[in-house]
């Protein structure tokens, strides 16, 4: 039996705006307004306004938060400090990625766990589930937020014509209380463009409000209404990683290049968490036999790679791609892929993408392919 999609409190405005929807992870949402080739372009320079409220908010509580945190989570969570947040992931047993995270805290033992779309009710069981024995409480909080992002060099200047928080003072990777264009809001500096930008945490009430101001402050600057279209094609640049592409649950942290993320040593009273033991083995095989690197790949041609497509040298297969499309910025097809370690090295020659049978010539390049001058 199909299930209509969910809608965000900004469905009507892009409606109204003439915006081709698309059901995204059971939410009706934005996939372009007019060009997605312009709105990237916004983006990249001048500022694009994104409707993001189909992720997924859950708050952690309570006096053993951070504890709790440490144990579900990969990540050194009680290291995190008052008003920051930090990148991390939530693995199953067996250290398969479930999904990639950023975690807010926003009190002393309150935390917002940001989850995708796609993967939050999966994310709000697991939590739910593990955080028996620890003093803390895990709340569903999708329905109190909406989420609104203002991406590009011009967002500080858009966002400060419309609040008096301290943005210069505003880290990346940080969160603040404060009042946008008179609706409460968390501000947060992060995004997923690769662009200096904010995302604004606030009730699904306001949003309209919010969305409308923003707007208005930020015409003379160039901003744009931006959809998701061109947000995957920004975060493709920047070589940033989307669930079910270069993250899934049959990959550890480890195979997708982000053993980073993994802290073994962690401040809290144990240092166990779900899926050490396997993840200190994804460790100790990365160092002894390294899995396949994800790589970028600009195409000499103009074919579009896609996910899924071979990569291939000397007539074998020697990984498979994982996102491709053409690249507003670079002007050329670009692709991630996973391929073996021996064809990995930026300038590997004699490497292609298998396209509908036909072996197109790549150049191999370390991500990310793009990255905004500071």
């Amino acid at each position: 039996m199909s299930t209509a999609p969910r809608l965000t409190a900004l469905d009507a405005v892009h409606r109204a705006l003439g915006a081709t929807m698309t059901d995204f992870a059971g939410w009706d949402m934005p996939l372009r307004y007019a060009s997605e080739r312009d709105e990237h372009n916004a983006v990249r320079t001048k500022a694009g306004l994104f409707d993001l409220s189909h992720m997924g908010e859950i708050a952690v509580t309570g006096p053993a938060a951070a504890d709790f945190l440490n144990y579900a989570l990969v990540g050194n969570i009680g290291s995190v400090g008052l008003g920051r947040a930090r990148y991390t992931m939530i693995v199953a047993a067996d250290g398969g990625i479930l999904d990639d995270l950023i975690v807010y805290r926003l009190g002393e033992t309150d935390y917002m766990v940001v989850a995708n779309a796609s993967n939050a009710q999966t994310v709000l069981d697991e939590l739910s589930a593990r955080v028996e024995g620890f003093d803390a409480e895990v709340r569903d909080d999708r329905d109190a937020y909406a989420l609104l992002a203002v991406q590009g060099p011009e967002s500080p200047g858009i966002l400060k014509s419309l609040t008096d928080a301290d943005l210069d003072g505003l880290k990346y990777y940080a969160g603040l209380p404060g009042t946008v264009a008179g609706v409460p809001a968390l501000i947060a500096r992060t995004g997923y463009t690769g662009e200096d930008g904010f995302e604004l945490f606030v009730s699904p009430g306001d949003a309209e409000k919010l969305w409308n101001a923003l707007l208005e402050a930020g015409a003379p600057v160039g901003l744009v209404p931006a959809g998701l279209s061109c947000r995957d094609t920004l975060r493709l640049e920047a070589g940033m990683p989307l669930y079910g592409h270069e993250l899934t649950a049959a990959l550890t942290p480890f195979d997708a290049g982000l053993g980073r993320v993994v802290k073994f040593e962690k401040t809290s009273q144990s240092e166990t968490f779900v899926g050490r033991e396997a993840l200190a083995a994804a460790a100790a095989r990365a160092e002894t036999a390294p899995p396949r690197k994800l790589v970028g790949l600009i195409a000499e041609g103009r074919r579009v790679p896609r996910a899924g497509f071979s990569v291939v040298a000397d007539g074998k297969v020697i990984g498979e791609v994982t996102s491709g499309a053409p690249s507003p910025t670079l002007g050329k097809p670009i692709a991630i892929a996973y391929v073996d370690a021996a064809h990995a090295a930026p300038g590997t020659e004699g490497v292609g993408v298998d396209i509908r049978g036909t072996h197109e010539p790549y150049e191999v390049v370390a991500l990310p392919f793009y990255k905004r001058q500071k």
